[in-house]
This record gives C-alpha cells, structure tokens and sequence, in this order.
C-alpha cells in the first residue's frame, strides 16, 4: 500500500524533495518496501510545479491537502509562522502526520504544536529544522538519550560563517561581504535574521529545549549577531590564538540552562574553529559518550530535503507497521515531565571579554577608560592599539580577565556617556575556552 504524501511548498528545499522522491522511488520500494507516492502539491507557482515535472498534482489551495482523505502525511516548507502554523494544525488536526523544516516556527510554537500531534495521535517531525542536511535531532532524541548532555556549541548559520570566514581569511570589510554573500545567493536582501543571530537563537532553543528536557523559546536566548565585528578583530583574535565564530551556545549549569547565540572567540585547535565557509558543525557533550561533533552542509536543497525525506521514511515506516506515536522525549514533541529548568540570565555569566572600542585620538581618553574598567572591578588583562589612526580615531582593545557580564555592561555604558572619547558602536566578542 503506498504511503501518500501531500507538499506544501515548491522552493529550494520543496524542489529537492521531489527530486530525492523522483530519483529514489525504486530504491525505497526495492531497500526499504516502502511505496512513497507524492499524491499532491501545493504551492504558489504552477511553474515551479511544472518545471518538477509535477504540474498535474499542482494546487494552490493547502486545504485541498489538509482535506485529501487519503494523503497521509503533509511535507511543509513554506517557511514563517502564520501560514505555515495553520497548515501544521489543520494537518494535524486532520489526523495526517506533519514533516517540517521550519525552525521558525517550532521554536515560537513547538509547544502548542506538539501537544496537537499527541492528541491528535500523530507524528511532527522536523529533523531538518536544525543544521540542514546533518542529523543533529534524531541523534539528540536516540543515540545520545543514555546521557546527560551538559553542552551544545553550534555554528549554525551557513551566512554569518561565510562571512566571517572571508573576513578572517582576506581581510574584507563586513559591509562588502555581505554584498557578495548576497550576491552568491547566501544572505537574503533583508539579512537580519542571519546577520542579527536570529536565525541560530531560533536552532539553539530546538536543541536545548530536546538536550535539557526543558521547554525554551526563542525569547529565552540572548543573542547578539556579528554587525559590529571588523577584520581588526579577527586579526587580533588569531594573534591570540583564536577564531571568531558566531556561536550558540547551550550549558547545562547549576543554575539552569546558559543559553546564548553571540561571536564568540574559541582556540584555534578547538574542532569547530577548523569548520569554515557556509558549512555548519554542531559540538555536543555528554556525560557518559564525551565530546561529539556533527558536520556538514546546514542549508541548500538537497541537503535539507534529505533531512526532510529521512523523516517522511521514519513516519512512513511506522504507518507501514501500524506503529502508534509515543510522547517524545523532549519539550517541543510533548515529553513525558518538562523538567522546567530555569533560564541563566546573561548577566550572571562570568568569562573573559574581547572588547574594542573606537575612541578619539586626544590625551586622558585612555585614562578616563581605564577608571571605569576599575570602577565596576573589571580587571584589564592587556591594552593595545590596533590599526592605524584615522579621521581623528583610534581602534582601543581590551582584554579583560574573567569577569561578570553585568559588570562589562555597566563599564560599556558608562564609557558610552563620557564626553566625546566614543567614535562608533564598540565590538565585544565573548572567550570561551
């Protein structure tokens, strides 16, 4: 009996499913007896439907998928929060098993979405949510359950490592690479929501929501994008035998969970300041298997379709076998006891801070700064220049000694206020070691 399969959803990631569905019909059928049948298809294009080569499933209606007796599961891929959330819940509701890669989505509603699929009976997968074609949430709910999992560090974003990547490498301005990753197709006109740490906020609340048993929203994560960075930073980083990558970062602490997305300086011979360009690694530790890393394309069509698909094989195989849904183990698929650990708040994190600021080039400006690092009891580790003088300006960099972020906060707002000593927006970036 064919397992049928509604999609909603035609772009990048749409177009690769069916062509892995094409390409692979056979060889399910032949390896893993399963007949997938793409029964409908919905999008906003008759011409991407066409150019598919599946101009005659096309519609442009969702609700005539949502409404199909026989489609057994919905693929969706639209993307947002609005449209996309009714067409999970009407699916849902309609007793058809939901596939999604829309992180956005799962990270604002997971909640309200999982508890859906459980009393509906049914399965929402979204193993392609986070990481694109790397297998981070099977492994996360299977393989690693027998842990304890006290740490995840990411680089999730395929944009802001390109980016930083080039500016580390060739020393481009971040204004031009980002003209030229736009250019290549890798940041969209509006780049915010890669640029800003949104997008990876959004990845990191899925892991720590499955990693600590603990439902946490994007709202939970502070982040912090990479604007304010310049290739003098990733100069003075890599003299101190540091890479900048653009991290979320999830611990399990006494307090409750640390959970942050900003630029982050990590040692060189850490494994994820060797993973660069538009590929994404995902670093996790366990309390019984230790460090594990899992590497390799975050994003693109057929990288994230075969996350997609892989899904669709999973749930197909369970309505194959008459298998019923089980809660899952995490917040957002409805686990059995969210252990509603408590969000550490940022300012109580204690670390050591790259802090650059612009300053203007006169005498008892250093000075003037070096009262309020003593002030708040930030304790400077070193002090130098960078760059050459320009337009009456000086770049300024300081090392601190671990100190308390609310500290730091207050020394940044503080110089912020002096009379004429700030000459643009300062860099900080965060040492983790």
């Amino acid at each position: 009996m064919a397992v049928k399969i509604g999609l909603v959803g035609t772009g990048t990631v749409g177009g690769g499913c069916v062509r892995v569905i094409q390409a692979h019909k056979e060889d399910f059928k032949r390896n893993l007896g399963l007949d997938l049948e793409l029964a409908r298809v919905c999008s906003l294009s008759p011409d991407e439907a066409i150019a598919l080569g599946v101009g005659d499933l096309f519609t442009n209606d969702y609700n005539e998928i949502v409404n199909d007796p026989e489609i057994d599961v919905v693929i969706e891929l639209i993307g947002g929060t609005t449209v996309a959330k009714s067409i999970v819940l009407k699916s849902l509701a309609a007793g058809k098993h939901v596939v999604t890669a829309n992180k956005a989505l799962l990270a604002a509603y997971g909640a309200e979405l999982s508890a859906a699929a459980m009393e509906a009976g049914v399965e929402l997968a979204f193993e392609a949510s986070v990481g694109g074609g790397i297998p981070i949430i099977g492994p996360m709910k299977h393989s690693l359950q027998a842990n304890e999992v006290t740490s995840i560090m990411g680089i999730v974003n395929g944009t802001t490592n390109y980016m930083l990547t080039r500016m580390a490498e060739e020393g481009i301005a971040y204004d031009e690479v980002l003209r030229q990753a736009q250019e290549l197709g890798y940041a969209e006109a509006n780049p915010s929501a890669d640029v800003d740490g949104f997008d990876a906020a959004a990845k990191i609340s899925i892991l720590a929501s499955i990693a600590f048993q603990s439902r946490v929203s994007q709202d939970d994560v502070y982040t912090r994008g990479i604007t304010n960075i310049s290739p003098l930073d990733l100069e003075a980083a890599a003299n101190m035998g540091y890479a900048v990558k653009l991290l979320a970062i999830a611990h399990r602490t006494e307090e409750g969970i640390d959970v942050r997305v900003h630029p982050t300086m990590i040692p060189v011979d850490h494994q994820l300041a060797k993973v660069n360009g538009v590929l994404n690694a995902i670093y996790v530790i366990g309390d019984f298997v230790g460090e594990t890393m899992y590497f390799g394309s975050g994003a693109g069509s057929f990288p994230t379709a075969s996350a997609v698909m892989g899904d669709v094989i999973e749930v197909a195989r369970r309505i194959e076998q008459g298998i019923k849904p089980v809660p899952g183990i995490d917040p957002i698929m409805g686990c059995l006891e969210d252990r509603g650990l408590p969000i550490h708040p940022v300012d109580d994190l204690s670390m050591k801070y790259y802090i650059r600021f612009p300053v203007a080039d006169r005498s008892g400006v250093l000075a003037a700064m070096a009262g309020v690092f003593a002030k708040h009891n930030v304790s400077v580790h070193s002090v130098l220049q960078r760059g050459q003088k320009e337009n009456g300006t000086v770049n300024i960099v300081y090392i601190t000694h671990v100190a308390k972020e609310s500290a730091v906060n207050a020394v940044l707002a503080e110089i912020a206020s002096l009379e004429d000593v700030l000459h643009g927006e300062p860099s900080l970036i965060r040492v983790e070691e």
